[in-house]
């Protein structure tokens, strides 16, 4: 992040105006003090005119199996279809795993994921950003607060809001929490 910053001239306090995060976490983040969630670093992303997935050390793996997955010019610009023996794509943020569920499609603006949450690290304060988001619990508890109200949600409760709103999560269990999630817009 330290580095895309001064590539685009901004102080700290430019990025911090520009994506809405305050200097002080986005110092923290830079001194590897504290980790960024996914949508915070969207935000952040699109301050610095980059892609989320530019802010990651390795390209990620993706190994295509011919008899997996379907030729690209033989799919409709409307559809992408991911087979369960294809490898995902998978970035790590802080204490959460991000694994691609879909292709990107052309004209498709949804971002399917399975996100595993290491239990503890560091609670984000709450923010709002464009977009909608999904979430639902297949394992474990997950703490999501939404606009200053917590819920504790279990396996198969799910919470679905406009980003707008300011929303935070945080898995203050022992163990992995796994939910499926999907968002607009596309972070990846």
């Amino acid at each position: 992040m330290r580095q895309f910053r001064k590539e685009r001239g901004l102080t700290l306090r430019g990025l911090a105006t520009h994506s809405g995060l305050s200097i002080g976490f986005l110092s923290q983040v830079e001194r590897g003090i504290s980790s960024i969630g996914l949508t915070a670093l969207n935000s952040v992303a699109t301050a610095l005119d980059r892609s989320v997935a530019e802010f990651f050390n390795d390209a990620p793996a993706e190994e295509t199996k011919e008899e997996t997955r379907a030729p690209v010019s033989s799919l409709p610009s409307h559809f992408t279809l991911t087979r369960s023996s294809t490898a995902a794509t998978e970035y790590i943020s802080g204490q959460q795993t991000y694994r691609m569920l879909s292709a990107r499609g052309p004209n498709l603006v949804l971002e399917p994921l399975l996100v595993h949450i290491a239990p503890g690290g560091r609670r984000e304060n709450s923010y709002g950003h464009a977009g909608e988001e999904f979430a639902f619990v297949l394992e474990g508890e997950l703490l999501y607060e939404v606009d200053g109200v917590e819920h504790r949600l279990h396996p198969g409760d799910s919470v679905h809001l406009r980003s707008t709103v300011p929303h935070s999560m945080f898995n203050d269990t022992d163990r992995v929490t796994t939910v499926v999630s999907v968002v607009t817009p596309r972070l990846f």
